[in-house]
């Protein structure tokens, strides 16, 4: 019986270190690969913010507008901080993929051809996205500007209009530029820009049918009343 259980102990031992002898080198390469994208994530982040700074960018930034967008949007960081955390972010994120391909677990060695892949993609959204939300804001205070020179009542709604299309049309083009329901999101946006130009068309036509109802009677009034100046008939 004293046979039997340590004969049973032992083949446990012994399974379990044949278990993690094969587990560990690949445990090890992964912490290797985190720590690895974890310093190089932080020395790249702090080089790239150092270039911020020389390039002076925190205070071009607060002159185009972006640090009061970010501000309203939440962001309280200041660009060169943003560029760190997203430089710093997406080395650790590659390398801690790298690690999980390490470890060889089924289904998980496609990981990092699978991030390579869709990084360039999100980045192209992500540039996308920012760029429509500093025209959108762009193109918001303007129109805004425009309606009140122009004594609108409804400044601010056409103004908050205009921002929000610039970005919905933002978005869909950076879902599409990701590849997340290419189809769809551009019907989507096909029917919903439809609809505002359609309703547009029908506000206008509603609120300028007095105008266009007073050129049409002037132009009547020019027909009936007989002109004054003298004409040369042919004999």
């Amino acid at each position: 019986m004293a046979d039997f259980w340590r004969d049973l102990i032992w083949t446990a031992v012994r399974d379990t270190t044949n278990t993690l002898s094969v587990v560990m080198p690949g445990v090890l390469a992964m912490l290797a690969l985190v720590v690895l994208g974890a310093v190089l994530g932080w020395i790249g982040g702090a080089l790239v913010r150092r270039l911020a700074h020389a390039g002076d960018l925190d205070r071009r930034s607060r002159e185009w507008g972006l640090t009061h967008a970010l501000a309203r949007a939440g962001v309280y960081r200041t660009p060169s901080e943003l560029l760190r955390l997203v430089v710093f972010w997406g080395v650790f994120v590659i390398f801690a993929t790298m690690g999980i391909d390490a470890l060889a677990i089924p289904g998980a060695p496609g990981a990092t051809g699978m991030l390579m892949y869709l990084l360039p993609r999100a980045l192209s959204a992500l540039l996308i996205l920012v760029v429509g939300w500093l025209a959108a804001n762009f193109l918001g205070q303007a129109v805004l500007i425009a309606a009140v020179n122009a004594s609108l009542p409804e400044a601010r709604l056409l103004a908050r209009a205009a921002r929000w299309l610039v970005l919905l049309f933002a978005f869909a083009t950076a879902l599409t530029e990701i590849g997340i329901g290419r189809d769809m999101v551009l019907v989507a946006f096909g029917i919903l820009f439809g609809g505002l130009v359609l309703a547009l068309a029908l506000a206008f036509g509603l609120g300028g049918r007095h105008l266009a109802r007073h050129i049409l009677e002037r132009g009547r009034l020019r027909e009936r009343v007989p002109s004054d100046r003298e004409t040369i008939n042919h004999i």
